[in-house]
């Protein structure tokens, strides 16, 4: 019998006083223990997750090796702690303190305590049980641990004819890595293991290390259903996603306003004439390059000081259509969001992006497209076919072709993308290697039509050029214009009136864009002095009323003779200020003169003054035809998936020849035409039928030859004309028959009977010509006032 003095009895009081709060530490050890050991052992196998690299497990097992002892001492302190509470265990059957002044202190306070003694016990067993499983699943883990260690350690570099790049590309990884951070990013780290696993796994230069199979991901879910767009009826959010903060945004949704009743009527339209016809939602990022800070941004700030706005116009037009389509947008004029929406991985952009891209289709510029490659490593070249490049004045295939612009001087600041030429997109249907955009004018109902025609004034003549060096020399056609007309400017001034603007002009300064529409309303001549080159402008004043005088241009503008257009990727030769105006629209609305010859020139204006003209927009510059024509390119315009023509061929044998030609000669034996006995593709846009294959003279572009038959040539009609057979069938003789790389080809040197054709298919053009070819021309017809369109290809 154990017996306690009075100080034994008081502090055995004082124990059971303080034992709920004991209680709870014991519990609140066991309840740690448990975190500690689903910690430690869920690290074991996290670091088995699929895709995670073969580095962590090396690290996680050292933290558990840590932990093996510590959940021995914890063991042992439990074994302690149950010792101790036996004890007290024992002082408390010894004593009678329940009776008297401690009667206060509730014996079933204390009657829980043998259970909890046997808790205790337990969770001491069950630790020190789970302690050898631990110690057996880190000897293992150990093991493997090595193993996986011993193969870092040991990557040897495969030498595996399918990647003939990959030993290189590991020896630039050795001498480079640490050049961009993104390296570190996907898990580099100067180790021979990490230069495979990015290359195989991040790039595809190397094959998959055979060791990583076991750890590769699961295959994606399929994607989920493609939801359909739908016209929208309200421009509003429209207006959120463009944006504030800049004078061209501020711009570019003024102008959207003012149009957006037309916009809605002629979505309407389309939306009835496509007859509920299907239509997947695309996902667009709007990218305008041009106004990012790191490009510059010039136009921003001369918006309300005469600057130019025609890259502005057009690009409102853009969001607007794209919008009423239904199709899913994103816009951004800064590099950051640019980044963001992509996936750019930290670091300098060496790296290709961490996720596929989410865009179906991105829209940007020349100054976006140039941040896009810088930024995006790899992936540039992986998602290149869904860019569309807005371009106002056109690239042509030869700039285009880095390794034939390079060898040929074709090289320049803005070309050698290697892009299909129809990816870009340009203001004016000027070349159609590319695809025409275009623009809107604003369209007149007609009560405004009949109220300009009975208040033209005609003897009121307004000059196009906001800047006032445009009217620097032209004081000699001021001078024969003023004794006609009245002359009307819209030159910009701060404070003093600019010296170049004769005295006699009435100059309003810069206007808000509906004050100039009302001054065009009124006047009867709009008149160019050679520059800007093919903008917005006149194509407005001929809208309204007006009667287009511009300058002939001999010998005409191009890179060669004139320094706007130097370095610019074309060698379109510009025969006026505004070929459109001329070619497409021509008189009476459009008089193309030359300013150099006073008479003519003073008789231009007699002319004009005595001519009546009714307003006129081209179709196409609707907002209706603007709209068709987005909407066919998004439907049918793939260059991610349209297979490339087939190569040259090489001594093939007679069991390896070419189908034959799918062409026939015409009616009355001019050109050739689609067989009829040859099959159709019904997915090919445009529809082959369309086709018509012409000769060319020998100073003519396939762009003019095709023009001159009242069609339009059609680049991606060139594969069915790249055969030896096509010159057989046009009864042109071949003594040989070679393929080069050359934008003139396929085509004929007729007085040696040699015959061309195209060795890259990214070279096929419907401009250039040379004195020593005739070249085989594809052309095709085109719907009224849609000359990117052929007649079925809506």
């Amino acid at each position: 019998m154990l017996t306690v003095g009075a100080d034994g009895k008081i502090m055995v009081r004082r124990c059971l006083v303080a034992w709920r709060p004991f209680r709870i530490f014991v519990l609140g050890i066991g309840f740690f223990t448990l975190c500690f050991l689903m910690t430690s052992l869920g690290g074991q196998f996290s670091a088995k997750r699929l895709g995670d690299s073969p580095f962590t497990i090396r690290t996680e097992v050292m933290g558990a090796l840590e932990s093996r002892g510590v959940l021995r001492r914890m063991s042992d302190m439990l074994e302690m702690l149950m010792k101790r509470m036996d004890i007290l265990a024992r002082l408390e059957n010894s004593t009678d303190f329940h009776k008297g002044d401690e009667a206060r202190f509730p014996l079933d306070r204390f009657q829980p305590a043998a259970g909890l003694m046997e808790r205790i016990q337990a969770i001491a067993q069950n630790v020190s049980d789970i302690a050898i499983k631990v110690d057996q699943i880190l000897r293992n883990s150990l093991l493997n641990g090595k193993a996986v260690e011993g193969r870092r350690d040991q990557c040897e570099v495969p030498r595996d004819p399918k990647y003939p790049d990959c030993a290189g590309k590991v020896e630039w990884m050795r001498a480079r890595w640490t050049s961009d951070p993104c390296y570190a990013f996907f898990g580099v780290d100067g180790t021979e293991c990490s230069f495979l696993i990015y290359l195989s796994e991040v790039e595809w230069f190397c094959p998959p290390l055979p060791w990583r199979n076991r750890t590769a991901a699961l295959p994606s879910p399929p994607p989920l259903p493609r939801v359909q767009a739908a016209f929208r009826s309200d421009l509003a959010r429209l207006l959120e996603l463009i944006g504030t903060g800049k004078e061209s945004l501020s711009f570019m949704k003024k102008r959207i306003r003012h149009l957006a009743q037309q916009w809605l009527r002629a979505a309407r339209r389309l939306k009835q004439k496509l007859k509920g016809r299907q239509r997947d939602q695309k996902h667009i990022l709007i990218h305008i390059g041009f106004l990012t800070e790191e490009s510059g941004d010039v136009f921003s700030p001369r918006v309300l000081k005469g600057g130019p706005l025609g890259e502005m116009v057009q690009w409102a037009d853009i969001l607007a259509a794209l919008f009423l389509l239904g199709h899913s947008l994103r816009v951004t004029v800064s590099l950051k969001e640019l980044q963001s929406h992509l996936g750019v991985p930290p670091g300098r952009g060496n790296c290709p992006l961490t996720n596929p891209l989410p865009f179906d289709l991105i829209y940007t510029d020349y100054h976006g497209l140039q941040q896009m490659k810088q930024h995006m490593g790899l992936s540039f070249k992986k998602y290149r076919c869904r860019v569309r490049v807005i371009d106002t004045f056109g690239t042509e295939p030869a700039y285009n072709h880095e390794e034939y612009a390079t060898l040929r001087g074709y090289r320049t600041n803005w070309g050698y993308w290697n892009l299909q030429p129809t990816q870009f997109m340009t203001m004016f249907p000027h070349t159609p290697d590319n695809s025409f955009m275009g623009f809107v004018s604003e369209e007149l109902n007609k009560t405004e039509r009949q109220f300009i025609k009975s208040n033209k004034v005609s003897s009121m003549a307004v000059v196009y050029g906001k800047e006032a060096s445009i009217w620097k020399g032209k004081e000699k056609f001021l001078a024969i214009l003023n004794k006609y007309m009245e002359i009307h400017g819209t030159v910009y001034y701060e404070t003093q009136r600019p010296p170049e603007v004769p005295a006699f002009v009435k100059n309003h300064g810069l206007l808000p864009q509906h004050e100039f529409q009302q001054l065009l309303r009124k006047a009867k001549l709009f008149i160019g002095f050679g520059f800007p080159y093919e903008g917005p402008a006149p194509l407005e004043a001929i809208a309204n009323g007006c009667v287009f005088l511009q300058a002939r241009f001999d010998p005409p503008h191009s890179s060669l003779n004139h320094e706007f257009f130097r370095g610019k990727p074309t060698s379109r030769e510009v025969s006026s200020q505004h070929p459109y105006a001329e070619d497409f629209i021509g008189k009476p609305h459009v008089w193309t003169v030359d300013y150099n010859n006073s008479e003519e020139f003073e008789a231009a204006i007699k002319t004009i003054m005595r001519t009546q003209v009714d307003p006129y927009l081209p179709y196409e510059y609707t907002c209706e035809g603007m709209l068709e024509r987005i909407h066919a390119y998004i439907q049918h315009q793939d260059f991610c998936t349209t297979s490339s023509p087939p190569l040259p061929p090489k001594a093939k044998s007679p069991a390896m020849q070419s189908p034959p030609s799918p062409l026939a000669l015409s009616p009355n034996a001019t050109h050739l035409v689609w067989s009829p006995s040859a099959s159709r593709d019904p997915h090919a846009w445009p529809p082959v039928d369309s086709l018509q294959v012409w000769v060319s003279e020998t100073r003519h572009a396939c762009t003019e030859t095709c023009r001159r038959r009242g069609l339009v040539c059609e680049p991606t009609f060139f594969r069915f004309l790249n055969k030896k057979e096509v010159f057989l069938q046009l009864s042109i003789t071949c003594d040989s028959t070679e393929y080069e790389m050359n934008h003139l080809y396929p085509a004929v040197a007729e007085n040696v009977h040699e015959c061309y054709l195209q060795k890259e298919p990214l070279l096929f053009s419907c401009a250039g010509y040379n004195t020593k070819y005739r070249r085989l021309c594809p052309c095709r017809d085109y719907r009224k006032g849609q000359v990117a369109l052929c007649r079925d290809c809506l």
